[in-house]
């Protein structure tokens, strides 16, 4: 068994209406200028504790700028912004997007180096700014990740920030902030969460550390994912989905997620896909591809998607493979590239960014050259 290290914010808080012990939490630390990043349409939703936090003489600064895949001019642009503010504590409240920048800001918010001076695994060593991530959206787990994701403009290509200083103080999961989440980012996100779990648990370092945490939340998601969707209100539901998200993210920092990450970051560089969606059209290719190196693993994680039946590990994986593509077509997103309007004269490009990747194309449970990334991409078109 391999060497794995596990690290995780000092405190994770999750259930139904745990915003509320967030704020007490923030009163009884004592922290008195707090920079808060989060997304304009939660503002009415967290009145109420705003409101709390001012009349216990917490100066507040809101910033509801990030409503895409953040880029390095927003990074740039909101830590002038909170520098100048000089606040002893960030909270991001959102989803990954606002987290990803609040924990970069965090991180940055004391020194004045070049933030790209830091890209890629245990570059960022320090981080003194108290850390705060809530999550809003079942899916990247950013709220207990290593990671941070952003696009750099000059390349048009997603970068990653590890470190395990960009892990957050405190996580809250509240799935009453995930109420009401339309279908389309309640799919995209829980297809990200979905994909984490699989590609956690189908990986070169899979570990039995982080094997339970992503059955359990394969589970969660795929059992929960299309009600959800269907019913925005369902906080039954929202909870399961929230939870199995958590699992996610916690298997993000040991373990990492693999080819299907690889092959979507293109895609949302190159065509602005939401990144779930473009995990979601790749999903089952990967899967497809990656069978017979990863038979016994796929055919654990069809039985984690409830398949019973009684059938030999390679048909019970294959088996598997349907499902995810019937989960799907039942949150009504596309199943091939064309239909999200990529073309396929992009494929040869695309193929070459996502092997340049390497930090997951290297989990991949088969090895990838760029042959077999243009095929996947080929069969997905």
């Amino acid at each position: 068994m391999s060497v794995i290290s596990m690290h995780s914010p000092r405190n994770i808080t999750f259930g139904p209406g745990c915003t509320d012990q967030m704020i007490k939490d923030i009163i009884a630390s004592g922290k008195k200028r707090i920079y808060i990043l989060s997304a304009e349409p939660l503002i009415p939703k967290l009145k109420t504790q705003f409101d709390c936090l001012s009349e216990n003489r917490i100066v507040l600064r809101i910033n509801t700028s990030i409503q895409a895949e953040p880029a390095f001019a927003d990074f740039e642009r909101i830590i002038a912004e909170a520098r100048d503010f000089m606040p002893d504590a960030v909270v991001g409240i959102g989803g990954g997007s606002v987290m990803d920048m609040a924990k970069l800001i965090a991180a940055f918010i004391g020194q004045h180096k070049p933030v790209k001076d830091y890209i890629g695994t245990d570059l960022i060593t320090e981080r003194k700014t108290h850390l705060i991530c809530a999550a809003t959206t079942s899916g990247t787990g950013s709220e207990v990740s290593p990671n941070s994701i952003i696009i750099d403009e000059t390349e048009n290509a997603k970068k990653g920030f590890v470190s395990p200083y960009l892990i957050p103080d405190a996580a809250y999961i509240d799935p009453v902030l995930t109420l009401g989440l339309s279908p389309l980012i309640t799919a995209y996100t829980g297809m990200d969460a979905l994909t984490h779990c699989i590609e956690a648990y189908a990986n070169r370092n899979a570990h039995p550390l982080t094997d339970t945490l992503a059955l359990q939340g394969i589970s969660l998601i795929s059992r929960n994912l299309i009600t959800a969707v269907r019913d925005s209100n369902n906080l039954q539901a929202r909870t399961s989905l929230a939870l199995g998200s958590l699992y996610g993210g916690m298997c993000l920092g040991p373990v990492s997620t693999a080819a299907v990450h690889a092959l979507a970051y293109p895609l949302g560089c190159d065509y602005n896909i939401p990144h779930g969606l473009s995990n979601s059209l790749l999903l089952p290719y990967v899967m497809e591809f990656n069978l017979h190196a990863a038979e016994e693993r796929y055919a654990s994680i069809a039985r984690a998607t409830g398949i019973t039946d009684s059938l030999s590990q390679h048909d019970l994986a294959v088996k598997g493979i349907e499902f995810i593509r019937y989960l799907i077509a039942s949150c009504n997103l596309p199943a091939y590239l064309h239909e999200a309007g990529i073309h396929n004269n992009s494929i040869e490009k695309m193929a070459l960014a996502a092997l340049e990747v390497k930090r997951l194309v290297k989990n991949n449970v088969r090895e990838l050259n760029l042959e077999d990334v243009v095929s996947i991409y080929q069969q997905a078109f």
